[in-house]
């Protein structure tokens, strides 16, 4: 038996940016209104939270206020909860107990969705707090027409988690599955994202997710060499200096995608979606500078605490714990070395 084929309103792409609809009465997926706090669902879903003993674990959000994992909901009518957010989590759950064979294994569409559905979330919490900001942050989310216009950007092709898509000839995001050595790893879960570039990485037991969830694959072409040669387990401190890369990079990634979905013609299953970058013309990336490279590792690297003086030792070098002198991947069994005790 066939399935039945989607509706007009299946095919039918939400613009929440028109009236900029993010609060609480309005279905995220689809727009449809929602009563709170009854229609929501968990930015981080209750699989995780149980596997890995979040409901009591606190975050700090951009305005300084303190909440708790379970206290990050998004509005969610019950349709798009039990069609398709809760089956994605299903799958997604049933998957992680494979551990990075399963991740790697994943369709890429799969993984994006999830991590973005996660980042969706907590961007949205974000831009809902700065509106009444307990204290007002440094630099206002609302205020970055650049990440605001990669979230626009990055909302068209979520859309897949419900309604039937295919990205023609591109991919949204660069996704990167990782795998960190147990033996010298003792963190089960920690998540950061860098909101204004819409990156993220989230670690589960040995598996490490890191993304640049509106790139287009571009980060993921440029660090091809990186990524073939971390795919072996790596220590905790090389894990870091691989999102170091990632993040700095979507850090000078100087182009914003644009999507446009293909109008649905009688007899069609799904939505094709297309993507262009204007400028083509333009640097895809703004100039690597080893300095502000440098700072992006003192960040990732804080566990540690490695100086900033050890890190920019060499300024044509900085340091770095994946490769070697002779630019080989390097075997790490322990950090700190013995040379660096």
């Amino acid at each position: 038996m066939s399935e039945t084929a989607p509706s007009a309103a299946d095919l039918t792409l939400y613009d929440p940016f028109d009236g900029m609809r993010f609060g609480p009465e309005a279905c995220f997926l689809c727009g449809t209104p929602t009563t709170p706090p009854l229609d929501t669902v968990p930015v981080f879903a209750d699989w995780l939270m149980d596997r890995y003993q979040l409901r009591e674990r606190p975050i700090k959000l951009l305005d300084l206020r303190i909440v708790t994992y379970p206290e990050l909901r998004i509005a969610c009518c019950a349709r798009c909860r039990t069609q398709h957010v809760e089956p994605l989590e299903a799958h997604v759950e049933a998957i992680s107990r494979q551990g990075v064979r399963g991740f790697r294994e994943l369709d890429e569409q799969t993984l994006f969705l999830w991590l973005g559905k996660m980042f969706y979330g907590i961007l949205v919490t974000e831009l809902i707090n700065q509106q009444n900001p307990l204290a007002v942050p440094q630099y206002p989310l609302a205020e970055n027409a650049q990440m605001l216009r990669r979230f626009q950007a990055f909302f068209q092709p979520l859309q897949a988690l419900r309604v039937p898509m295919s990205y023609d000839d591109f991919v949204p995001a660069s996704l990167f599955v990782l795998e960190t050595d147990a033996t010298h790893d003792e963190l089960p879960f920690e998540y950061d994202d860098d909101l204004s570039t819409l990156t993220f990485s989230i670690k589960l037991d040995e598996t490490v997710l890191v993304a640049c969830l509106v790139d287009n694959g571009i980060i993921g072409q440029a660090m091809r060499r990186v990524e073939a040669d971390a795919r072996r387990p790596l220590h905790p401190v090389q894990v870091a200096e691989f999102k170091a890369r990632v993040y700095y990079a979507a850090y000078l990634l100087n182009v914003v995608p644009n999507y446009f979905a293909r109008a649905p013609k009688p007899g069609d299953r799904e939505v094709i979606m297309d993507s262009f970058i204007d400028d083509v013309t333009g640097a895809i990336f703004n100039p690597w500078e080893n300095s502000a490279y440098a700072q992006s590792l003192l960040e990732m690297w804080k566990r540690w605490q490695i100086p900033l003086e050890r890190i920019t030792a060499d300024p044509s070098r900085p340091l770095t714990y994946l490769y070697d002198a002779h630019d080989q991947p390097r075997q790490l069994p322990a950090y700190p070395e013995e040379d660096e005790k």
